[in-house]
């Protein structure tokens, strides 16, 4: 067998090399889908390059105000250094300190942003540079001035080195910020240009959605108009058809009457000459007899004939004997075959039915012959059923006998009746015997006509299965067999749980 994943796998092969409507809306959707996929995974790219110039962005500004921070805390140092210089006043000390805790952090991140970024270590270390020297011009005059050295202290402010320091170190910290201005305008450019891209995907991708959509739409309209044109002409067809099946069936019913009729006028009529058969062999046999006394009161008298005798004696009686045999065999045949023609223009009568006791009564009708034989019938409970009475008693009358008929006498015979509901309405009888079997060759014979299988030790015309078989048929029902030679036979019956005629008391 197959497996599973590899029969899938055949059949989409098979699906997708033939041209179909519902292989192009696939291919349709698998094609929307996969441009959702790759708009998605390209809006995330870009995002996320979106964000990382942002952050560099962002990050640009911070060292923009850290240069700044520098600058604006070295001028404030400056003037207080100044204030400290021209008054002695201690308090001019305090934005001095203060300035120098805003320095510290803002140099230091100037620092880790050029450690990042190679490219700013020059101009990061010429404002490091500057700001330091600046800062150490600043100390030594305060340190001189808190000496006491006024005069050396103020000379050293007048001599222009902390002036020079600090032009220098606002022009470091413009470059730099010029710098840090043109970075974040590319920057800022490269932004929108990722952002406008995005858009303009999103756009074009959402377009050849909403395109697809439509030719989706358009397709399975189609697909939808085709298949109501295709219900229409089926419907039409069926319409055509189911008039046509009336007409068929009753023309194979006006024949099949008329077969019936045939059967029972042909029957009829061979009766007749079959009585005047039967009725001259007897006055022949009469008259055999009486030639037979007459040659017996000439033996008294005189010698006889031998071959006279032997004609009168012997070949009469036996001819006699195969004419009568074969007359009451054919009219065997014939009363057969009335009952079928009768049994098929019989009502039908639909009634609940307790199969149980009804094959359980057919069971005791034979108790004699399985006594006989040392055999039993079992029968389980049966479901009930809404059919015709006399035709399921003669259908399982006639397996039942059939079973007690064929029983092998080398072992205790066995026959069980069992059945049950099944799915879909339907109920199943089964017929199991241990008898003689029947070939395979002939599980279809046995319901023909005149047929019949293995060895020919019982009597019997080979009516009692063709019988059986069409009047299951009659009601609805199949009848099959499963058996195998020395081992037994199961005739499997299933019917209708409920039998309905065209017109009520019709025959079928």
């Amino acid at each position: 067998m197959i497996p599973t994943s590899r029969r899938s796998l055949l059949r989409f092969r098979d699906f997708a090399r033939t041209p179909s409507l519902a292989r192009s809306i696939l291919a349709m959707m698998f094609l929307a889908f996969a441009l959702l996929i790759v708009v998605n995974v390209t809006t995330f790219v870009m995002i996320q390059r979106t964000a990382a110039v942002n952050d560099t962005i962002e990050h640009a500004q911070k060292m923009r105000r850290a240069s700044r921070t520098t600058l604006i805390a070295m001028l404030n140092a400056e003037t207080a250094q100044r204030g400290f210089l021209l008054t002695g006043r201690s308090d001019f000390l305090e934005p001095y300190r203060r300035a120098q805790s805003e320095i510290a952090p803002a140099v230091a991140f100037l620092d880790e942003g050029a450690a990042r970024d190679p490219t700013l270590k020059a101009p990061v270390d010429r404002i490091h540079r500057l700001a330091d020297q600046k800062w150490a011009e600043m100390e030594h005059t305060l340190t001189l001035a808190q000496q006491g050295r006024i005069g050396q202290s103020i000379q050293s402010v007048r001599s222009g080195e902390g002036k020079r320091y600090m032009d220098d170190l606002r022009a470091a910290v413009d470059d730099f910020d010029a710098l840090k201005s043109r970075r974040i305008a590319e920057r800022t450019l490269k932004s929108e240009r990722f952002g406008t891209l995005t858009v303009v995907m999103n756009a074009i991708t959402g377009l050849l959605v909403v395109i697809l959509a439509l030719l989706s739409a358009w397709m399975v309209r189609r697909y939808v108009a085709e298949m109501q044109n295709a219900r229409a002409a089926l419907d039409e067809i069926n319409a055509g058809l189911e008039d046509k099946i009336k007409e068929r069936t009753g023309d194979l019913m006006r024949a099949n009457e008329e077969i019936q009729r045939f059967a029972y006028i042909v029957s009829h009529d061979l009766r007749a000459p079959l009585v005047n058969v039967m009725g001259y062999t007897s006055e022949l046999e009469q008259a055999g007899k009486v030639v037979d006394r007459a040659i017996a009161d000439a033996e008294k008298t005189r010698s006889v004939d031998a071959e006279v005798v032997m004609a009168v004696r012997e070949d009469m009686p036996e001819a006699i004997g195969f004419i009568r045999a074969s007359t009451e065999k054919m009219d065997r045949l014939i009363n057969a075959i009335l009952k079928l023609s009768r049994e098929g223009r019989r009502n039908l009568l639909p009634e609940t039915l307790d199969m149980t006791t009804m094959a359980e009564n057919i069971a005791k009708s034979v108790h004699h012959q399985t006594e006989a034989s040392g055999a039993r019938i079992e029968v389980q409970p049966l479901p009930e059923i809404e059919s015709d009475r006399i035709s399921m008693e003669q259908i399982v009358g006639n397996l039942i006998d059939n079973a007690v008929k064929y029983l092998d006498q080398g072992r205790p015979g066995e026959i069980v009746v069992s059945g049950e509901d099944t799915p879909g309405g339907w109920v199943v009888y089964r017929i199991a015997d241990n008898g003689r079997g029947i070939a395979p060759r002939d599980h279809e014979r046995i319901f023909e006509l005149f047929r019949r299988s293995g060895k020919q030790d019982r009597s019997g015309e080979g009516l009692g299965l063709a019988f059986v078989r069409n009047s299951v048929r009659r009601l609805g029902g199949t009848i099959d067999v499963e058996s195998e030679l020395g081992k037994g036979s199961t005739f499997l019956l299933k019917f209708p749980k409920r039998l309905i005629l065209a017109e009520p008391g019709a025959a079928l």
